[in-house]
């Protein structure tokens, strides 16, 4: 198994490009007193959008936030999860400790504050379950749609929560059900990172090409 990306932009959610196997931390990234876990985060994410983050630099963000008091909110718990997630990221079934533990602040987050992001940790919830439910403990992939159709419905203008939606009917191997979304999603190529683009490509290969899909002036 291969984790994927959904921070994505996590928003991360699970990617299947791994970081740099090795390498320094960055000095904004390394070990400080009372670092700012959601800054921390926004930081790594912009190293990893401008391709310029190593292993080493996820790690260091991860300890860090693993380090911070807790300070009991949605951002908190969403930030622990998204970094554990980018960590996983290219590691395989080595990872699965931090797929759980990404499991687990992904749901307190949702506890704290489901609605944090526009939802964005059940998204990512939604996603790890479709792509990887089979190895965690209570993962269901079916639970995993069902989420992620429950983000798209709640925030349909969101072309993120579509792309997400159409991976996961890809990933189960019942893509035509997706289409609407992928059109939706490739309607609005241009909302989304360079990250979620290349998803979407792949995506558009998976299942053939986008000829195969008919979309509407308006993208849906």
């Amino acid at each position: 198994m291969q984790v994927r990306a959904a921070v994505i932009s996590v928003g991360l959610g699970l990617a299947s490009l791994a970081c740099k196997p090795s390498g320094s931390v960055d000095p904004s990234l390394a070990p400080a007193e009372q670092a700012d876990p959601l800054a921390l985060y926004e930081l790594l994410e912009a190293r990893i959008a401008a391709g310029t983050d190593s292993e080493a630099d996820r790690v260091a963000a991860l300890e860090q936030v693993r380090a911070a008091a807790d300070d009991q909110s949605a951002a908190y718990a969403y930030v622990r999860a998204a970094i554990a997630g980018r960590v996983a990221e290219g590691r395989g079934l080595k990872a699965l400790k931090l797929l759980e533990e990404m499991r687990t602040w992904a749901l307190t987050s949702i506890e704290r504050d489901a609605e944090y992001r526009d939802m964005a940790a059940t998204r990512m919830l939604g996603t790890l379950y479709v792509l990887a439910g089979q190895h965690l403990a209570d993962g269901d992939s079916e639970a995993g749609l069902e989420l992620l159709e429950d983000v798209v419905a709640a925030h349909p203008d969101g072309p993120t929560n579509h792309l997400r939606l159409a991976e996961g009917y890809v990933a189960l191997g019942d893509p035509e059900p997706g289409f609407p979304s992928l059109c939706l999603a490739q309607g609005a190529r241009g909302q989304l990172s360079a990250e979620e683009q290349r998803l979407l490509d792949g995506l558009l290969k998976d299942i053939g090409g986008a000829e195969l899909l008919v979309c509407d002036e308006d993208g849906s």
